[in-house]
């Protein structure tokens, strides 16, 4: 089940990545996901930390913890259990719209 449900949150978080300005890469294998933020797609420089600090608060506040790393923190790591659900990956999936969506909002 973990391949196939991290397929198909690869192919939604691969979705995102293609609407959003500030999500400059998703790559992953399984359950193990990584999602580069950055300050916009042509640059490529890494999303400033309390940009990353303000999306990650809001998937929090709604219930989605995802980690943070990588080399200048500005990737999420999404790594959830092995019983995740198609389900819970939609609702995934739209809490971090949600909160791509709000922090685009504040943005401009």
């Amino acid at each position: 089940r973990s391949a196939d449900v991290g397929t198909y949150f690869l192919e939604e978080l691969v979705k995102i990545r293609d609407e959003y300005e500030v999500v400059g890469d998703v790559r992953g294998k399984g359950l193990m996901i990584g999602v580069e933020m950055v300050k916009d797609k042509e640059s490529r420089k890494p999303l400033a930390g309390e940009d990353m600090s303000a999306i990650w608060e809001t998937t929090k506040d709604l219930g989605v913890l995802f980690g943070k790393g990588g080399l200048h923190g500005n990737c999420f790591r999404v790594k959830p259990p092995m019983c995740i659900t198609r389900a819970d990956t939609d609702y995934a999936i739209a809490v971090f719209r949600a909160a791509l969506d709000k922090f685009n909002a504040t943005r401009k």
